[in-house]
């Protein structure tokens, strides 16, 4: 029997489908290779998110599973995450440059790196793919694999590539993939609404 995966949300007020559906699987199709043109256009999309002054403060390390990059990365993950996703078609490390060449801080980084990690998940679930970001992992371990220099901050992996089979899931991953998504009440995070 093979199990399917409905993840759609519930929402209080209509969202867009792409958003609903969107979820951060940890089964992965190990067999499947990085559609190319999908990863692209989800490059595209983080291009093309927002940050302040223009300046566009994220990197992205893109690597292929069977790669020695792919491996440096998966090396760095912790247990449970290297537990399913060595599976991904691809892991990518989205990080910050955190100064500018000057050495100013850039104080919005991080937020605007997360912008753009958000518009690459959403163009990714658009065009097929799934994604699930990863904070459990050495970034000591990445900064030294890639020799990032000080002013770039590792924030987070990124495993993408094909929906695979709960059926091929480990039963701690199953039950986590079957728990129901929840989120606290819009009322809990708007501090003001007037």
């Amino acid at each position: 029997m093979t199990i399917a995966l409905d993840r759609t949300a519930t929402t209080d007020a209509p969202i867009l489908d792409v958003l609903a559906e969107r979820f951060s699987t940890r089964v992965f199709d190990p067999q499947a290779t990085i559609d190319e043109d999908a990863l692209a256009s989800a490059l595209e999309a983080a291009r093309w998110a927002p940050s302040a002054n223009n300046t566009q403060p994220w990197r992205f390390i893109v690597t292929r599973r069977g790669s020695e990059a792919f491996d440096a990365i998966y090396r760095s993950l912790r247990d449970f995450n290297k537990a399913w996703a060595g599976a991904a078609s691809a892991l990518v490390v989205a990080a910050a440059a955190t100064t500018t060449e000057d050495g100013s801080p850039m104080h919005f980084a991080q937020y605007d790196t997360g912008q753009a990690v958000a518009h690459f998940t959403v163009q990714a679930h658009a065009a097929g793919l799934s994604t699930h970001q990863m904070g459990g992992f050495d970034r000591d371990a990445i900064r030294a694999a890639f020799d990032l220099p000080a002013a770039i901050t590792p924030l987070t992996v990124i495993a993408v590539g094909a929906l695979g089979s709960l059926d091929e899931s480990s039963d701690e991953v199953r039950a986590r993939e079957a728990a129901p998504r929840t989120r606290r009440a819009i009322t809990e995070s708007v501090l003001v609404n007037a």
